[in-house]
């Protein structure tokens, strides 16, 4: 017995060599991956034979006779991997090199088929309760529903049945009557029953219309009403169209005209009312005097920067240059910073950069010792993305925010940015551009309606001679005195078109409470 090992790049060339080593009838014992490329133990045919013989005579000397493995008729291949029994069995080794090239693909070709069965009938019984499930479902959908009159019919006799007398017990009747006294209930349709929760929905729906019905009734008599009241009284009528030109909203316009009294001058009692409810700082002690650390926020435009260097010139007046420090954060637009540079070099204080929240912490420690410390930063639309980030940003246990507004702005438009800068956790309001403003009925509405305090009033482009405190007084006399353009000017039958199609108006935020 010659055993021989061959190698090769591939399989069929190191089946080619056994072959022209040992010829077709080589018996091949393994076959495994080297570094070569494939390794293959073989050995000639004569080798088996002997295997056989020697296997036959251990048989013979042990137990009965058994017939010998027929031969290999090819090349032989290992069987599946089995559980081996120890290498010194002989007649293991003939079992597992019993088996040919051709029994061994006859056997993986079998096992491959099995396979391929067991996959299409699972994928057939998936496809046949798909089948039977559309089906059950298709013939629900294809049941008739029973009309309303139908449900209404089954409910009422529902409602009899439970109102009958209960019947008598079994134990109650005699043996022959028992069975009379149960008598074969008809079966219940199931159609009524798939019926009930589409009845439900249509219910449902119907309640919802009937809702929005009785809503848009109220609304429209209650518009209705007070357009009445407006025609009946004509001093709320004056009072709510000379409002409205002033560009004061509808909400806090209809809260003033239900609570005008009927003894009073209606301008002079709405611009009483006004002003207890505008808050201001005129009885505080002003920013360019109290000092603190201050960033003045806002959109796009409307004067952060020249803000900031009319409170900065104000305090360094009283207070000195040295006991100011300026910081800004408008990094954004190219060279943005050089305006506030250079009203720090008019004024003699140096301007600091900060571009993130570390830096901007590291500033505020180097200017702890100042007694007012002003940040400026860079303008954001009240939709802008980075405005949270912004805000974010300005987070700092002793930075106090002070937000801009321009009051020449749509009223809208003020209520939007109050709600983006969260101008309700600010220290308070700066009103900027109130010479450009035609109109400051919006901004006084909004700061009355979100309860603002207004700390300081920019009306132009000097320094400081432009920045001033003003009383609610002074701001509601201006905005009442304000004549609007002919083509904007309402009259009544205008007024009476406004309200006719304006919806019942929530309760405003800040309604006047001293009415």
């Amino acid at each position: 017995m010659n055993v021989k090992r061959f190698s090769a790049r591939t399989a069929r060339e190191a089946l080619g060599l056994v072959r022209q080593a040992f010829g077709e009838d080589a018996v091949v014992l393994s076959t495994r991956p080297c570094a070569e490329g494939v390794e293959v133990m073989a050995m000639a045919p004569e080798g088996m034979a002997q295997i056989e013989r020697v296997s036959a005579e251990a048989a013979a000397g042990l137990t009965p006779a058994a017939p010998a493995p027929a031969p290999a008729r090819r090349l032989v291949a290992a069987r599946e991997p089995v559980a081996e029994p120890p290498p010194s069995s002989v007649e293991q080794d003939v079992a597992q090199l019993s088996m040919s090239t051709l029994s061994f693909q006859d056997y993986v070709r079998e096992r491959m088929l099995r396979r391929r069965r067991a996959e299409q009938q699972a994928q057939e019984q998936a496809q046949a309760q798909s089948a039977q499930a559309e089906a059950r479902a298709a013939e629900l959908q294809a049941r008739p529903v029973p009309p309303a009159s139908s449900l209404l019919r089954t409910r009422a006799a529902t409602r009899a049945a439970a109102e009958l007398p209960a019947a008598p017990s079994l134990h109650d009747l005699p043996a022959e009557a028992a069975p009379a006294a149960l008598p074969a209930l008809p079966p219940v349709a199931p159609a009524a029953a798939i019926s009930l929760p589409a009845a439900a929905d249509g219910q449902h729906e119907m309640l919802n219309e009937l809702r929005a019905m009785k809503g848009l009734i109220e609304d429209r008599f209650g518009a209705l009403a007070f357009m009445e009241k407006l025609q009946r009284q004509p001093r709320q009528a004056k009072l709510t169209q000379k409002l409205l030109d002033q560009g004061f909203s509808p909400a806090l316009i209809r809260k003033l005209a239900d609570s005008l009294p009927n003894d009073l001058d209606e301008t002079a009692w709405a611009a009483s009312v006004l002003e207890r409810n505008l808050l201001t700082g005129e009885g505080e002690v002003p920013l360019e005097e109290s000092g603190g650390v201050y960033a003045l926020v806002g959109a796009t435009g409307v004067g952060k920067t020249t803000s900031t260097a009319k409170l900065a010139a104000a305090f360094a007046t009283r207070h000195g240059a040295a006991n100011l420090g300026l910081i800004t954060l408008d990094a954004y637009r190219v060279a943005a910073h050089e305006q506030l540079r250079a009203y720090g070099r008019i004024l003699g204080v140096p301007v600091h950069t900060a571009h993130d929240r570390a830096s901007l912490d590291d500033l505020l420690e180097l200017l702890a010792g100042k007694k007012m410390v002003l940040i400026d930063t860079a303008g954001m639309a009240q939709r802008d993305a980075r405005t949270r980030e912004l805000l974010d940003m300005l987070s700092h246990r002793s930075v106090s925010r002070l937000l801009v507004v321009n009051a020449a702005a749509q009223g809208e438009t003020i209520d939007d940015v109050l709600q983006a800068y969260r101008a309700s956790s600010c220290r308070g309001v700066i009103l900027s551009k109130v010479d450009e403003a035609v109109k400051l009925g919006p901004a006084l509405d909004a700061m009355i309606r979100h309860k603002l305090k207004v700390l300081g009033v920019a009306n132009g482009q000097r320094v400081p001679e432009d920045w001033h405190r003003l009383s609610a007084h002074a701001l509601v006399q201006q905005a009442l005195q304000s004549a609007p353009a002919a083509a904007w000017r309402m009259d009544a039958a205008d007024v009476n078109l406004v309200f006719a199609g304006l919806r019942a108006v929530p309760p405003a935020p800040a309604a006047p409470a001293h009415a």
